[in-house]
């Protein structure tokens, strides 16, 4: 009686669509989990009667009401499913499901790669856990057998996790150090990789290792990422253990899994605990190493990030090996960017609220910008970094060609709009010169900092025809370069000590007081562009006078006023988050 009934689409962003799927699903004994896409039959009445969803390459939630259940509409279901993941450029598709499904996935050509009570993991296709494999033995070349194994996310990479990779090391002949391979951390993938890469160099005996949808993912261990421990955690945990044991550990030759001890997370610790429990079963020998700790607190990358989300550089440094601080300085420049854009209100800039003066970008479109900019404030840091080591003056050509491959993924993730182009300079500048300064000596200062900006800035000739060089040639005031060639002095003299005192005064307000400090002093070409070099002097004076008498509701009434008057002080804005930025790697 199902053969006519058609496979539809069930967008979940209607709120209506997602209670029946929900309502659906619980009838069947499972719960919504986060699908991109999901899939229904309904019946006459509107009632969904088989369903399914797919995330990436892995389908889930799929279930079929009991009176369809004899029909074929399963094997439906997964085709188009299946159909689906292949036409986004999947060549493997995977499943979680439960064990008495296996034989309707199995006629479909999946095969199960991990087990355990309450569900199973399959997959089909030519590529998955075989070619992993074949990648893993590839590393592992003519080992032998007795090598050990850590995985890990090194978010980012800590001492201590290179902590337990050095006791690791000293009692094996070989370790391999199997990165996560995820981008859901505040570091990517490839900056995680790189980092553990760079931490272990002149370890002989480890080898670091390319992670997979196979080794603590989100396919295999879903909740890791959520840091919580539900009714489902353990059945994650214990796919991804045998996942390991049947497939990873084979591979490389792992008789011994080196892990942390965990004191604080109780997800990590729940992990720990099953894989003491698991993988002996499996003759893999589980050692766990005491935390490494500093200050009487265990070294962590949680504790690590909070160093940076409280803005220092320093006690966060602290914390890490010399060779993961160009990451902490990339990611501490894309924070002061994300800084000032959520500054709200903002007069004639876009924040949280509107648009500013701006009719071309708003809050979303700066914030992928920022995203897109991102991995080349890392390509300034590490050549900073690789400068410095060998206390060279870095190349002003190597800067200006990393500044133009990451202008042109700003214009391609805005479509074309100008929205971080002054920042850039100015942030990229500074993130080189501090992790210069960074690889010269533990704790940055302002005056060494301050010279290497000169020193580079002194290599670059002005732009022509651009709107600020236009400004700067017309009304002879102080463009972007001119401020970076005279090391930012006003930044470092008046605005840099006068962040610090609104900080301590009102923390809440400090940014936007920061920010009237600079337009009031600031010659803004940006403004100039817009309305003139007079109504720049008068923007001016109405940035002391709010900055004199500061009130939210008279920053609400600048703004309005300078919407209308298309007055977008973006040369202040860039300051700000360049102002914010320094204090972070000096504090």
């Amino acid at each position: 009686m199902y053969d006519n009934f058609e496979i539809c689409d069930m967008p979940l962003s209607l709120k209506s669509n997602r209670t029946r799927v929900e309502r659906f699903l619980a009838d069947s004994g499972l719960r919504l989990e986060d699908v991109d896409y999901y899939a229904a039959v309904t019946d006459d009445d509107g009632n969904i009667i088989a369903g399914g969803g797919l995330q990436g390459n892995v389908i889930k939630c799929i279930a079929v009401g009991e009176a369809a259940r004899e029909t074929g509409l399963s094997n439906r279901l997964i085709s188009r499913l299946i159909t689906m993941a292949n036409q986004q450029g999947a060549d493997t598709v995977k499943v979680f499901t439960k064990p008495e499904n296996r034989t309707v996935f199995e006629s479909m050509g999946f095969k199960v790669i991990a087990s355990a009570p309450k569900a199973i993991l399959m997959e089909n296709g030519m590529r998955g856990i075989g070619r992993y494999s074949d990648y893993l033995r590839s590393m592992r070349g003519d080992r032998p057998d007795g090598a050990a194994a850590i995985v890990m996310n090194a978010n980012p990479f800590t001492l201590g996790h290179r902590y337990l990779v050095l006791q690791a090391a000293a009692a094996v002949s070989t370790l391999y150090v199997i990165v996560v391979r995820e981008d859901r951390s505040a570091f990517s993938y490839a900056e995680r990789l790189a980092m553990i890469k760079a931490g272990c160099d002149g370890l002989d005996n480890v080898l670091v290792v390319e992670g997979s949808d196979y080794a603590i993912s989100e396919l295999t261990f879903p909740t890791y990422f959520l840091k919580q421990v539900t009714d489902a955690t353990d059945t994650h945990i214990t796919l991804d253990l045998d996942l390991f044991a049947r497939h990873i550990a084979p591979a490389l030759g792992v008789t011994t899994r080196y892990v942390g001890s965990e004191p604080i997370d109780a997800l990590t610790a729940r992990y720990n605990e099953l894989m003491q429990q698991q993988l002996p079963q499996h003759g893999i020998k589980v050692e766990a190493v005491e935390r490494f700790v500093l200050d009487g607190e265990p070294v962590s990358a949680s504790r690590m990030r909070q160093a940076l989300a409280e803005g220092s550089l320093t006690q966060a440094a602290a914390l890490v090996p010399q060779s993961t601080e160009p990451y902490l300085i990339a990611h501490l420049a894309c924070d002061a960017l994300r800084a000032e854009l959520d500054t709200t209100p903002k007069p004639g800039l876009v924040d949280r609220i509107d648009n500013g003066a701006h009719h071309d970008m708003d809050l979303a479109m700066m914030g992928r910008s920022i995203d897109a900019l991102q991995p080349y404030f890392v390509k300034l840091a590490l050549e900073g970094f690789v400068r410095g080591e060998h206390y060279e003056v870095p190349d002003a050509q190597t800067v200006r060609n990393i500044g133009i491959e990451a202008e042109q993924a700003m214009l391609t993730a805005t479509g074309g709009v100008n929205t971080h182009r002054g920042a850039l300079f100015a942030m990229g500048l500074t993130t080189l010169a501090a992790s210069w300064c960074a690889a010269r000596d533990e704790v940055v200062s302002s005056k060494q900092l301050r010279e290497l900006i000169m020193q580079v800035a002194g290599q670059f000739l002005p732009t022509a025809g651009t709107h600020g060089n236009d400004a700067v040639n017309a009304h002879h005031v102080t463009g972007a370069l001119d401020l970076a060639k005279g090391g930012y002095e006003q930044l470092f003299k008046e605005w840099l000590p006068a962040y610090r005192n609104y900080l301590a005064e009102e923390a809440s307000t400090a940014r936007h007081r920061l920010l009237l400090l600079i337009m009031s002093q600031l010659d803004d070409t940006n403004v100039i562009h817009r309305v003139g070099y007079e109504q720049a002097q008068q923007v001016k004076q109405e940035a002391k006078a709010l900055l004199n008498d500061y009130s939210t509701a008279g920053m609400e009434q600048m703004n309005r006023e300078y919407i209308a008057r298309n007055v977008s002080p973006g040369g202040s804005a860039d300051m700000v988050a360049l102002t914010i930025f320094i204090h972070t790697i000096l504090n």
